[in-house]
């Protein structure tokens, strides 16, 4: 069985133990469960049939519509004969990877929102160094694993989705889910907040994670007379030795009614989560009877829904390229079957002859002989069909080019091919200037995935690791703050890349300018030239000095010209006073001079080279 998607020990309140009210209160909720449970499974009832010929011709492992579909190694891809939609999928995920979320190269970065504020070096530096850890953080979990699995999904059925729990060993885990094997439903604002599953346990796992099993004496609650949270189905599985055995569960998130900031226990946490056996009747012990196998909860919204287009209030996605290709592949499957049939009739046509023939042997074998008496030879053996089944099936194929070139553009295939084929990591402004009318078209894509996803995947990130004090305290002047996520990946740098060209265009033909009239560059400020271009373009921070550095380093120029300018003019001075005829007066602007000067001298003498981070 699949890995349960339990949240860690400390954050689990295992029901049972409480007062009758408490009892009737856990029956009760679990009634409810049960009602929200039925009317999200009615909804998702009716996608399955688009579902599953979406599976059937495209991914048709990758759905589960029954609780048992687990495990199942059946052939299921027979009704796909030409896999170019398969082959798309592929590479639509290598090219999301690479272009949205790539383990290779930054695709986030943290701000505040205020322009000001986030160009104060002191911020800039915490900012980039907790971006940072979290994309440490990242890389030690499975969270690249399970992107390519989402991005799959939402291409082919629209919606994917996966789970973000915390982990003991790698801060967070994360778990897919495939369609069909869970409901969804949103909240006033249209924010996916209900999750629903049912799924199944062995004896064995019910009882390692619901059986309070002791330390001491390795017995299960129940044997012990303490309170357990297990039916009596699976205590008697359990008794009679039936380990393996699969018990049916259902497992729900959703906000939390009984919410309350100021508890620190798990089920008062924003967002409950809770588990129950499907149709288990109620434990015998009275401090134990409130029917659900455990109750906690969540400070953050733990499940990723990612949609690729949705109408309105609908929840699950309703267009997608797997939805808009659909009758484009079944064509292509068709299609691709005529073909076959057409050339297996041109190699091994059917015959006809004469009936006086049926029933000698014929050898079709070439070099053979086949005897008849007849002299006439129109009475001989020939293909029924008197047909150029060669030119049907290159008109054939030439069809299917067409019906293949819809699919991969519908796929945008051409698009991803530009981040998935090369070796290297292409600049947004050498992908702009390749596909930049391409990548228009998936702007709406980006900006709900980004929505959806993206961004609640950094607020829990971060949020995790900040309780799990994992990053480095805040300056004073954020504190209290709230900061805001801002994508650098090559699409989202792609979508941004006219205002970089611009600036580009306008840094090139000031210089063309420049060359004849130097003056022009007097209406230009280079710094912020630079800093504006270097924002735009993702670089890190700590590649650029801090205001209060850049000042200290012009301060200490300007002073050693001045000393240089002095110790340059010393010895012009030096004669000027020798034809006054008299040394100058102790303590005259004139002595002075000559003393910076002399000093100046014994200190180039003396000191040692000392080399810049500056040419």
């Amino acid at each position: 069985m699949g890995t349960s998607l339990l949240p860690e020990l400390g954050n689990v309140t295992i029901a049972g133990g409480g007062s009758q009210l408490g009892d009737q209160l856990g029956i009760q909720k679990r009634q409810r469960c049960e009602v929200l449970r039925g009317q999200l499974e009615l909804e998702r009832f009716t996608f399955w049939a688009q579902w599953k010929d979406l599976a059937q011709y495209i991914l048709p492992r990758r759905p589960r519509f029954t609780i048992s579909d687990v495990n199942k190694g059946d052939r299921r891809n027979q009704s796909i004969i030409d896999s170019t939609a398969t082959e798309c999928v592929d590479i639509l995920r290598a090219g999301m990877m690479t272009g949205m979320t790539s383990p290779a190269r930054p695709w986030f970065r943290l701000i505040t929102g205020d322009p000001d504020l986030d160009e104060r070096h002191e911020v800039k530096e915490y900012l980039h160094e907790v971006q940072t850890r979290m994309e440490i953080a990242f890389l030690r979990s499975n969270l690249y694993d399970k992107l390519p699995v989402l991005y799959g999904d939402m291409a082919v059925f629209g919606t994917g989705t996966i789970g973000m729990m915390e982990d003991s060993e790698t801060i967070f885990r994360f778990y897919d889910f495939p369609v069909g094997s869970y409901s969804i439903a949103n909240d006033a604002k249209m924010r996916i907040r209900v999750f629903c599953r049912t799924l199944r346990f062995t004896v064995r796992q019910m009882v390692d994670l619901w059986g309070g099993i002791s330390k001491s004496t390795g017995k299960p609650a129940w044997q012990e007379g303490r309170p357990c949270s297990l039916s009596v189905n699976v205590q008697n599985l359990y008794e009679r030795g039936n380990l393996d055995a699969w018990v049916d569960v259902c497992h729900l998130i959703q906000p939390n009614v009984s919410y309350d900031g100021r508890r620190i226990e798990a089920k008062y946490k924003r967002f409950e989560e809770v588990y129950y056996e499907l149709g288990s009747p109620n434990n015998p012990y009275d401090t134990a009877s409130i029917g659900l196998l455990s109750h906690s909860g969540f400070d953050e919204f733990p499940i990723l829904v990612g949609r690729w287009e949705v109408n309105s209030e609908d929840v699950y996605a309703t267009n997608c390229p797997g939805m808009k290709a659909l009758g484009d592949i079944r064509q292509l499957q068709m299609g691709e079957k005529r073909s076959a049939q057409g050339i297996e009739k041109t190699i091994n046509p059917p015959l006809t002859g004469p009936t006086r023939l049926m029933n000698n042997k014929i050898s079709v074998l070439p070099g053979d002989f086949t005897g008849d008496d007849v002299p006439d030879a129109k009475s001989g053996i020939r293909p029924i069909y008197q047909f150029d089944f060669a030119a049907g099936v290159r008109a054939l194929e030439e069809k299917q080019q067409q019906v293949r070139g819809r699919v991969e553009e519908a796929f945008k295939k051409p698009v991803f091919l530009m981040f998935a084929d090369d070796r290297r990591d292409k600049t947004a402004t050498e992908v702009a200037e390749m596909k930049e009318e391409k990548l228009l078209v998936l702007g709406p894509m980006l900006w709900q995935f980004n929505g959806d996803v993206l961004k609640p995947l950094i607020d829990r990130g971060y949020n995790i690791m900040n309780r799990k004090r994992l990053l480095p305290p805040p300056p004073p002047v954020l504190q209290g703050m709230e900061l805001h996520v801002e994508f650098v990946s090559i699409m989202a740098q792609a979508q941004k890349a006219a205002g970089i060209a611009s600036i580009e265009r306008f840094a090139g033909f000031t210089a063309q300018i420049a060359d004849k009239d130097p003056s022009i560059l007097d209406n230009i400020d280079d710094q912020e030239l630079l800093l504006q271009y270097a924002d735009a373009t993702g670089v890190p921070p700590k590649i650029l000095r801090s205001e209060e550095q850049v000042t200290a380093l012009r301060t200490q120029r300007a002073k050693a010209a001045q000393a240089q300018q002095a110790a340059e003019n010393a010895p012009k001075i030096a004669a000027a006073a020798k034809g006054l005829g008299a040394a100058p007066q102790e303590g005259s602007p004139l002595a002075h001079l000559l003393a910076s000067a002399r000093a100046r001298q014994q200190l180039d003498a003396t000191a040692q080279p000392v080399g810049s981070v500056l040419p």
